[in-house]
């Protein structure tokens, strides 16, 4: 399968927007093309940004466990922000349930998400396939990155990461990893090379981890989330296994070998694909979105802390 061929670090622009509190954006590349953030960004960084300019200074295992993220909600925030997998060209948008804007909630000590969410683009999470170790099926989404550096980035960044380990989720029934990583151009990114530098040198970020992806969903009434491993990381290998895995179900998904449900798997540059479509369908597609309309006002319960009972 010939993959997307945009590089990494481009300037991304926010191209629509529907009516909600946090604008969505779809994305569009230094070349003018409209691309899916799931679809068209490359899941492996590259080492070149292009064969005329040089090559970027050698970083620690650069091939092997280096990839591209798609930032859907940066650190401290609350809206819920995700890839819109079931929509052309998958923008990043807020997530509704019965029809509310979705955010998380802040739980004693934490505020909003305690790390840069998002995901990795070109994997998913097959909901038909049975997890070896979890013994359960996929969530239906690309798989998701817990990013520790130091920097606050900015929804829709798109930021090279080292991945360090993984941690197993079980959501509601659904195996959900969780990658844990950290953007190599972090002032401290030499010193992380596997999950074991977490726990060296940024005591309590991992129990903390645990902590917040097990409780968050109580404030809303739901049990606690449940965990592969009794709430263990793996390392970096493994997560590389989980990692390869989830591409090859979204290379399978983009040649039709699997069942896509309600997936939309348009795209402007997996060529081999049979929804690779031109880039002035994708352009039009992109201009007759809905404009964003007038924002919600943010209501002041999604300020509020929740103290649970330990």
């Amino acid at each position: 399968m010939k993959e997307c061929s945009a590089h990494v670090g481009q300037p991304f622009s926010m191209a629509i927007g529907y009516a909600s509190h946090q604008r969505p954006s779809s994305k569009e590349n230094t070349d003018g093309k409209f691309i899916s953030p799931f679809h068209d960004i490359p899941l492996h960084a590259r080492a070149e940004q292009d064969s005329d300019v040089p090559a970027k200074k050698s970083k620690t295992n650069w091939d092997k466990n280096v990839f591209n993220m798609v930032v859907e909600v940066p650190r401290w925030t609350n809206a819920k922000m995700e890839i819109a997998t079931k929509e052309l060209l998958n923008p990043i948008k807020q997530d509704i349930k019965k029809g509310k804007l979705r955010y998380v909630s802040n739980i004693f000590p934490h505020k909003g998400y305690i790390w840069n969410y998002g995901a990795l683009p070109q994997t998913w999470e097959d909901p038909k396939h049975i997890d070896n170790d979890t013994k359960c099926c996929g969530d239906n989404d690309p798989i998701d990155v817990c990013e520790i550096g130091s920097k606050v980035c900015t929804r829709g960044d798109v930021i090279q990461v080292k991945v360090l380990g993984i941690l197993a989720l079980v959501d509601e029934g659904e195996t959900d990893w969780k990658v844990i990583a950290i953007n190599i151009d972090d002032p401290d990114a030499e010193k992380f090379n596997d999950i074991e530098d977490v726990k060296k040198h940024k005591p309590g970020y991992l129990e903390a981890t645990v902590d917040w992806l097990r409780t968050y969903k109580v404030p809303d009434g739901k049990p606690e989330n449940q965990f592969g491993f009794n709430g263990k990381f793996k390392g970096q290998e493994f997560a590389l296994e989980v990692i390869k895995s989830t591409h090859e179900h979204w290379k399978n998904m983009l040649h039709k070998k699997s069942d896509k449900g309600e997936i939309e798997c348009k795209n402007v540059t997996v060529n081999e694909s049979p929804f690779c479509c031109p880039e002035d369908e994708a352009a039009s597609i992109v201009q007759s979105a809905p404009s964003p309309g007038s924002p919600n006002k943010v209501t002041a319960d999604v300020d509020t802390w929740h103290f649970l009972n330990q």
